[in-house]
């Protein structure tokens, strides 16, 4: 399962240490959320043109990952599965149970159902799939955290070339120049359209784009994102969504990364226009990965109950333009990913060696 198949944003498995600039964090996860849960809604195709959510999301990661390489690397990387991992085996349990019971024979690859070291097998129902679907990002996330030790030492050493590589190892991709197993494939894929935005994530910790003369980035950014979207033009696009196409997502997301981050302010608490969202910005913060995790089903659970109402003919007859509205069904969207976040939102608290809670 490639990151094409989502086209979205993730979370960061923890909710940040507080400090200087974690509330500006904060909004940009909540951000990427959103604009993750209405484009599987919706499906516009320029969504990921206005906020590439999957670069900013692995992005911040990065940043907090370079953050808590401070202490023991080992003790870091189990850190961070801990807190990964529970939210996904709430998943598993409920998913795989579900699918057995249908009739489902798991086989060896299930076993990444517990530790997502590839994509794991699933049923081939629809509700299968988009259950399993978001589980791409995971696997991404676990590979970069493992690598992380390694990639901020390169980094420290050689910034620009360590940032450079995953976008050159995209590009040998994309021209076939590293054939490879499915398997194999997609994980490397998605190290090479995201890594960059990691590194990058990581450089912004350790302060190296503040080495930069002021005007370096605001220059140079738009050039890296205009070089995406020529790749685009030339492998699809419009036609194919920017994430179906792996190295102009890649270098569209580290352009807009390069300016989110370096326009970044110093937000202990939000701007008093923003403080009106702050709880909504915090539970989704709280929340990320359940939110993630449970959205994609809780859509298509949303999606095939209104169609259903295409039974009822005075709807269908007096009604045709409620029924075809994308409105009511985002609402029945939010409802049921709300309930998912009170059922199984706990497993987040618990993951993080706090007391489980409702609605943080």
């Amino acid at each position: 399962m490639s990151h094409a198949a989502t086209a979205a944003a993730a979370p960061e498995a923890a909710v940040p240490e507080r400090g200087g600039r974690d509330r500006y964090f904060d909004l940009l996860r909540a951000l990427a959320l959103f604009r993750v849960f209405l484009y599987h809604q919706v499906g516009w195709a320029w969504l990921p043109l206005v906020f590439p959510s999957m670069g900013v999301m692995f992005a911040l990661a990065g940043a907090l990952m370079a953050r808590s390489l401070g202490r023991p690397a080992l003790q870091v990387i189990r850190g961070r599965l801990r807190r990964l991992l529970p939210p996904m085996w709430v998943l598993g349990a409920v998913g795989v149970s579900a699918m057995v019971l249908q009739g489902w024979r798991p086989g060896a690859s299930a076993l990444f159902w517990i530790l997502p070291l590839s994509d794991p097998a699933y049923a081939s129902e629809q509700w299968a799939v988009d259950l399993a679907e978001p589980l791409w990002y995971l696997r991404a996330y676990l590979w970069f955290v493992l690598l992380s030790p390694l990639l901020l030492r390169a980094l420290r050493r050689l910034p620009w070339a360590t940032l450079a590589a995953p976008l050159a190892l995209s590009v040998a991709l994309s021209f076939g120049y590293l054939p490879l197993p499915e398997r194999i494939d997609s994980a490397l894929t998605d190290f090479a359209t995201f890594g960059a935005c990691w590194i990058l994530g990581m450089a912004h910790q350790e302060g190296i784009l503040r080495r930069l003369p002021r005007y370096a980035v605001p220059s140079v950014a738009p050039f890296v994102m205009l070089a995406g979207l020529f790749w685009a033009s030339r492998h699809g696009f419009p036609a194919d969504d920017l994430d179906a196409i792996p190295t102009a997502h890649g270098l569209w997301s580290l352009g807009a990364v390069l300016l989110l981050l370096h326009f970044s302010p110093s937000w202990d608490r939000l701007p008093p226009r923003l403080r009106r969202w702050d709880r909504v910005i915090t539970l989704l913060n709280a929340r990320a990965v359940t939110v993630y995790l449970w959205h994609n089903i809780c859509i298509f659970v949303a999606a095939t109950q209104w169609d259903r109402l295409w039974d009822i003919d005075l709807l269908a007859e007096h009604a045709p333009w409620l029924l075809e509205s994308w409105v009511p069904a985002l609402f029945l969207s939010g409802a049921l990913t709300a309930a998912a976040v009170a059922l199984f939102g706990w497993a987040e608290d618990l993951a993080a060696r706090r007391r489980p809670r409702l609605w943080p």
